[in-house]
């Protein structure tokens, strides 16, 4: 009988899981990896043949995803034994790539075991868990085409690489500290290897330095994030006064020390890929308030490398794990590129000599509605495979948006989107973004022919877009929004989309972000939004949010006290319609209420208004003002913000009660477009897309009133509902342009 097994069946430990099986069911033959396929064949009684394509479904290793894509009877050799072909690649592209994986149970067991020949070995791994995405260069996975290629196996890993019956049987990364990669220590004033590498880095860390250390996918900055003084320097140095930093736990229990937990999340913080996810802090936490200033949750994970646990093991006490990069660039993973940019962040490095084939972040979540919602693709998680309900004629490459970009690549009926890559205002951001484009396509052994990009020429991926020489296409931002919730979801056909987010090229050459948009994937009509307004600035709003409350205010004719000194010279730019842009979105009100409510007049990273926001609220759900809703000359519904702008100005009100009242007002201005849309035109289904609706709170608000009023409302499950989903988005978009 001969199998063609598709799926992930590459770098899980799926060849060895054959021959274990072909041994138990006496059957000769063979196995072979082929590009993106496993090809079996075997010999043996029609019941154990039977048998064993049961098992080869039912039984597959944890990792594992087989489909089996054909099966069909083959003439008898009388060949005996059972044997592991060596790769070939001429097979057509089928290819899964496997993520990295958290370590396993069984080698964690033996990290920490005394008696183990890998006790405390910081790069054990098996078949079941260790670096595969990081470390492959090309595909098939065999050893000689990762990043270990040059660590040459000692007779001991042979054995064990050789023999079927252990867990390590034909591992890719097997190693041990005779022949495997090694730490190296370094500060000002040593260099140290072999004995002693991670005491010192504790060392380090217990004294409230800050340590660099490498990863899987990247560098961590970490330091003790009880410490105020240790956290305040890492902010000081990385210039990043306000934004939240991930902490990384030594274990569950002392998660629960810090952070409210249900088991859900517990499940999820624990699962096998290992995310940072956003809790609500204790009160009594043990962590210094520097870790996330003006936030009522903390992004938390728990060790996922062999590296990771034995420090936090040792150290005992939870650390910040920040990304180690320069702001709002890619993580860094060369040892001598960090050492050189880090120089006056890091006290020392914890350095290895396994290279990082390509970078991979963590991977964030929050839970909303009842399940876990990714922030960012990264580590473990990415490449993400998705299914496509449509064949498409041709390779197509989406380049995403500005910021949180990722790269999406498709092909037949298939689509997979990269990690974070993040924002594109940086030379390495391009470097990196055109590495991942290069790799996906290697990788998968597919060449794009067609690229898409954002409507708005001036983003860096649009501009490399144009450039590339592909043939090209188009997509508005809140289109690719629409799209990428939508291609969750391919049997629904009729939906109403909220595409609320910060800023985006809308099709009237306006910057849209407020917008209801109907229809379906090709076919978007925008049916309502908010009353538009210019913003004075451009890009410094983002920055400013004193800007949009200005020119809210501005617009109505309502007095703001608090207006900057400067706001005088703005104020007749505003007034001639200089650098202004005028716009619909919903995340420029959030920005103008935090600065109403005297939250922030600046902000020191994205989102930063619009997260204390929704932090200051309470649990409660009270007032809201009801915003008039009329219908403009082009047919689409608006929502006017102006009660909202007499609100936030309300000295008599406190500044909790305001930031919940607008809360609250937003997600019944929703509720009433989806009544008006509803009055002249049939809709399935509510949709809730773009970056605004990472707000649990009004997520939460929207969902609890479109469910009273007997709607069905989907939010995005695999793919972020922020930018980081717009090269699907994109993908979904053309692709149904074409079907």
């Amino acid at each position: 009988m001969h199998f063609v097994v598709s799926g992930r069946v590459q770098g899980v430990g799926f060849r060895p899981f054959v021959y274990r099986l072909a041994q138990r069911f006496e059957l000769s033959g063979w196995v072979q990896n082929r590009l993106g396929l496993v090809e079996i064949e075997v010999e043996g009684s029609p019941q154990h043949l039977a048998a064993f394509a049961t098992a080869l479904v039912d039984e597959a290793p944890p990792l594992a995803q087989p489909q089996i894509l054909g099966q069909m009877q083959t003439s008898v050799t009388g060949a005996s034994g059972f044997a592991i072909r060596p790769s070939v690649s001429d097979a057509r592209p089928d290819i899964h790539v496997p993520p990295d994986y958290f370590i396993c149970d069984d080698c964690l067991g033996e990290l920490f075991d005394p008696h183990d020949r890998r006790y405390r070995y910081p790069f054990i791994n098996c078949t079941q868990c260790g670096p595969r995405y990081t470390l492959i260069e090309a595909l098939p996975y065999d050893r000689a085409a990762t990043s270990m290629r040059d660590f040459a196996l000692c007779p001991a890993c042979r054995a064990e690489y050789d023999n079927p019956l252990n867990r390590r049987f034909h591992a890719e990364p097997i190693a041990c500290p005779q022949c495997g990669p090694q730490l190296l220590f370094r500060n000002d004033r040593l260099t140290l290897a072999g004995e002693g590498v991670l005491a010192a880095a504790v060392a380090a860390l217990r004294v409230g330095q800050i340590v660099a250390v490498k990863g899987v996918g990247g560098y961590h900055l970490l330091c003790d994030a009880r410490s105020v003084i240790a956290v305040s320097r890492l902010r000081e140095r990385k210039a990043r006064p306000h934004k939240p930093l991930a902490v990384m736990f030594p274990n569950l229990a002392s998660v629960r020390h810090a952070a409210e937990m249900t088991d859900d999340e517990a499940a999820f913080l624990s699962s096998p890929l290992r995310p940072v996810l956003l809790l609500r802090q204790r009160a009594d936490s043990p962590l210094c308030v520097q870790v996330a200033p003006g936030l009522t949750e903390i992004g938390v994970l728990l060790p996922y490398s062999p590296l990771h646990h034995l420090l936090l093991a040792d150290f005992a006490a939870p650390l910040v794990a920040t990304s180690a990069n320069i702001s709002g660039e890619p993580v860094l993973t060369d040892n001598a590129e960090v050492e050189a940019r880090l120089a006056g962040v890091a006290d020392a490095f914890l350095h290895h000599d396994r290279p990082i084939v390509r970078p991979a972040d963590d991977p964030v979540f929050r839970f909303s509605a009842g399940a876990p919602r990714p922030l960012r693709l990264g580590r473990g998680c990415a490449p993400v495979e998705l299914s496509l309900p449509f064949a498409l004629e041709t390779p197509l490459l989406a380049v995403g948006g500005h910021t949180k970009n990722t790269i999406a690549l498709a092909w037949e009926r298939r689509v997979v989107i990269s990690p974070h890559i993040g924002d594109l205002g940086s030379q390495r951001a391009m470097a990196v973004f055109e590495q991942v484009i290069a790799d996906l396509q290697k990788l998968y052994n597919v060449m794009a022919s067609r690229v898409v990009c954002d409507a708005h020429s001036g983003y860096a991926s649009s501009r490399w877009a144009r450039a590339s020489g592909l043939a090209l296409n188009t997509v508005f931002h809140h289109h690719a929004h629409a799209s990428a919730l939508a291609g969750e979801y391919p049997d629904i056909s009729d939906w109403l989309v909220f595409t609320w987010d910060g800023v985006g090229y809308g099709e009237d050459g306006t910057m849209w972000g407020g917008e209801a948009l109907l229809g379906k994937p090709g076919n978007w009509m925008r049916a309502a939004s908010m009353r538009p307004f210019y913003l004075p600035g451009g890009d410094a709003v983002g920055r400013e949010p004193w800007r949009a409350a200005a020119a809210l205010a501005w617009e109505t004719g309502i007095t703001w006290p608090d207006l900057p000194a400067n706001s005088e010279l703005v104020h007749t730019v505003w007034q001639r319609r200089m650098n202004t842009q005028q716009t619909s979105a919903v995340g420029r009100l959030f920005d103008a209420a935090a600065a109403f409510t005297g939250l922030l007049s600046h902000a020191s990273y994205e989102g930063q208004g619009p997260m204390w926001l929704e932090a200051m609220c309470s649990n409660s759900a009270e007032d809201a003002i009801a915003l008039p809703l009329n219908r403009d000359e082009e047919g689409v519904w608006r929502s006017d913000w102006a009660p909202l702008v007499t609100m936030l100005t309300d000295a008599m009100l406190s500044a909790r009660r305001r930031a919940e009242i607008f809360h609250n007002s937003l997600a019944h201005a929703l509720l009433a477009q989806v009544r008006a849309v509803q009055s002249t035109h049939s809709v399935q289904c509510i949709g809730l897309a773009g970056g605004v609706f990472q707000n649990r709170r009004l997520t939460g608000l929207v969902i609890d009133l479109l469910t009273a009023a007997g709607l069905q409302v989907r939010l995005a499950q695999q793919v972020p509902v922020n930018d980081g989903g717009i090269s699907f988005g994109q993908i979904v978009e053309m692709g149904h342009r074409h079907d």
